[in-house]
């Protein structure tokens, strides 16, 4: 609960507001507000909803929409690995894991990477599972509101809340940054997103990024401290 009221505080809306949107592309899309906040819940990334809703407007095959949106939330999978280690214990079970692995967002992700680390491993899972729960919960109420209300709204204004969450993610980085390996991963990650995107696509484009950027910037962290020591 603890988890919960923290990310009302803040992060929750933040994480809500971006996914505002999608209520009004399913509304365009004929689908009931039910299936509007029904995506959030089941699939809990904008990208996604945002392929599901088109790809139904424009009758694209059912089978060539599921691959797409999986491969948009293949970003999510390097988030899942640095993350799940921090958050088990002793007694975690398998079906928590993969709740946890469920619940995880760009916003979760940035706060649970910057507040569990200070916490005991026992409390961990539980702020974890608080805090998700917390955002989804709120975001998916925040859908079903867009679906009413996103046709009064201007264009650039719907776009724009779809923003709200990458904007975040990047301020979150930079706030957690304590190193110079950390900096230099955030600037080879703003520099190559155009290239990566070119070359791997969307759907690999973050994972592509994590493994050269984050690579990269560890390598030459590493090399800084292990001179520093001679």
């Amino acid at each position: 609960m603890e988890g919960a009221g923290q990310a009302l505080r803040g992060p929750a809306f933040m994480v809500a507001f971006s996914l505002f949107g999608i209520g009004g592309l399913a509304h365009a899309a004929g689908y009931p507000v039910g299936a509007a906040a029904l995506s959030t819940l089941l699939m809990w990334a904008g990208p996604a909803q945002v392929i599901f809703f088109a790809g139904a407007t424009t009758k694209v095959a059912w089978p060539l929409v599921a691959l797409s949106v999986s491969l948009s939330s293949v970003r999510m999978l390097p988030m899942g690995i640095a993350l799940l280690p921090i958050l088990r214990g002793k007694n975690t079970r398998l079906w928590q894991q993969l709740l946890a692995a469920h619940l995880i967002s760009i916003t979760v992700w940035a706060e649970a990477m910057r507040r569990a680390p200070l916490m005991e491993r026992e409390t961990r899972l539980p702020f974890y599972f608080g805090f998700a729960l917390a955002c989804i919960l709120t975001t998916t109420a925040f859908t079903a509101i867009g679906y009413s209300v996103i046709d009064e709204l201007p264009v650039p204004l719907a776009a724009g809340l779809l923003f709200l969450s990458p904007i975040y993610f990047v301020a979150a980085l930079a706030r957690n940054a304590r190193e110079k390996a950390d900096w230099l991963a955030i600037g080879v990650g703003l520099l190559l997103t155009p290239v990566a995107t070119l070359a791997v696509g969307s759907g690999f484009d973050l994972m592509a990024l994590g493994l050269i950027g984050g690579t990269g910037a560890w390598y030459f962290g590493h090399r800084h401290k292990w001179r520093n020591r001679i």
